[in-house]
């Protein structure tokens, strides 16, 4: 955060300095843990289900914060300064309302059901060519990591990208109109959250809040393939560009692997061989989506390639490794629907010279919907070959020929009937704890 004294936070938020200290000047940034308080820096006391930060005001200090934002003053030293609001989250985002319009550059806001967090990797990787980007770190998405990413943002910076994550009707909203974006991009419209918004449709209107946040000179960024994009394109003022099947789009795939190549085409200014560290054809769609922006910030060819091709995603996602000669696909990150089927198929599309196991654990929040998304998966699974292991107590409807309830089993079943040569995928919703299967299984 560009720095700014005491008394202009205190304004810009609408909170009083009971102790003083209106020179005091922030000069490092905020904090909400005290494990990442720096010399110069603004603490933000905020209080949750299972932790309270205004028990760590005095630590915050101790490590070096100058003040901070508190609602509970009786805490907080009297000869520290604190800038003291009714709701400390409310004033960790009108801080970063008001930062926000501090800074006069780009924004790119990312969204949708699958691949959030890998775009948001590709579109920084590309961007970084030309410019020096702030961006999301891993998925810290919400209410909270959303305002610190903005607040993260220096006076060198010259792009932001954020991402923005949801699981209820009207979570978007208040992210956009703290971020207020320039560029939107909504990566897909699937089942993930179903069961607190009730339907795909419902979905892909709250998808939609990052299309309706653009002004008349925005840009709408979305794979053509998108079932919801002419409704998106109906509901924003911003010119939209599709990706995908024409105007930007792969050409001559191939995938390996550990990774996908093909030729990145635009109409009308040419290809470039360009290659990403990660097989899968919905992985390349997302490659497309950052190439999308970067030809919207000025970016070329070469650049968007280099940039792409330079890409490390976030761990979870794809991730490839070996263990006693058998090719380990990590994709236990999180998981919905579309994206476990997007995993099968890639599973099934890599070239290997052994046998393929997918190893997949339960979907959360599908509600009772999920019965029909684990049989429509086992049915994939079957059509592509793949031998199916499922793992959890309520994850029958998979019908899959081998299931365990418990890790443990399931793991030496694993280790002992897997051979060099053969490939496993691991997928399921964080709550499934897949990498604890595959790392008992197949440590590195």
């Amino acid at each position: 955060m560009k720095s700014h004294s005491l008394q202009q936070l205190a304004e810009a938020i609408g909170g009083s300095l009971p102790h003083g200290g209106h020179e005091v000047s922030i000069t490092s940034g905020v904090s909400t843990d005290t494990r990442k308080v720096r010399q110069g820096s603004l603490f933000i006391a905020l209080k949750g289900d299972q932790f309270d930060g205004h028990c760590f005001v005095s630590e915050a200090q101790e490590k070096g914060a100058l003040a901070a934002i508190v609602h509970e003053q009786s805490q907080a030293p009297d000869s520290f300064p604190v800038i003291l609001v009714q709701d400390t989250l409310k004033g960790l985002q009108a801080l970063a309302h008001w930062y926000r319009r501090q800074l006069n550059i780009p924004v790119v806001a990312i969204s949708g059901s699958n691949g959030k967090t890998s775009t948001k990797d590709f579109t920084r990787s590309v961007l970084s060519k030309r410019y020096r980007v702030n961006a999301t770190e891993g998925n810290l998405n919400n209410h909270i990591g959303l305002p610190l990413t903005i607040l993260a943002t220096e006076e060198q910076d010259e792009v932001m990208v954020v991402e923005m994550g949801m699981n209820h009707a009207g979570e978007l909203e208040p992210l956009c109109e703290i971020a207020r974006p320039d560029i939107s991009v909504i990566t897909n419209v699937g089942t993930a959250h179903i069961e607190f918004l009730g339907s795909q449709e419902a979905i892909a209107q709250e998808k939609g809040t990052l299309a309706r946040a653009l002004s008349s000179e925005g840009v709408l960024v979305v794979p053509s393939s998108c079932e919801y994009l002419e409704d998106f394109r109906q509901d924003t003022q911003g010119r939209v560009v599709a990706v995908g099947e024409s105007g930007i789009r792969a050409d001559r795939i191939c995938l390996g692997a550990d990774r996908s190549d093909f030729d990145l085409t635009v109409d009308d200014l040419g290809c470039v061989p360009t290659s990403i560290s990660v097989p899968g054809y919905h992985m390349i769609t997302n490659a497309l989506l950052a190439a999308g922006v970067g030809l919207e910030l000025g970016l070329d060819l070469t650049e968007i390639s280099q940039g792409l091709q330079e890409s490390r995603l976030t761990s979870g996602r794809l991730r490839k490794y070996e263990c006693r000669g058998v090719t380990i696909i990590d994709d236990t990150y999180n998981a919905n629907p579309e994206s476990m089927a997007a995993a099968l198929q890639t599973a099934a599309s890599i070239p290997i010279r052994g046998g393929r196991t997918a190893v997949l654990g339960r979907l959360a929040e599908q509600g009772h919907f999920a019965s029909t998304a684990y049989q429509a998966l086992g049915k994939l699974a079957r059509d592509l070959g793949v031998r199916l292991v499922s793992i959890g107590t309520d994850v029958e409807a998979f019908n899959a020929p081998l299931h365990f309830d418990t890790i443990e089993p399931a793991a030496m079943w694993l280790s002992e009937n897997t051979n060099s040569g053969d490939l496993v995928l691991f997928k399921g919703s964080r709550s499934a704890a897949m990498e604890r299967v595959m790392n008992l299984a197949y440590p590195e």
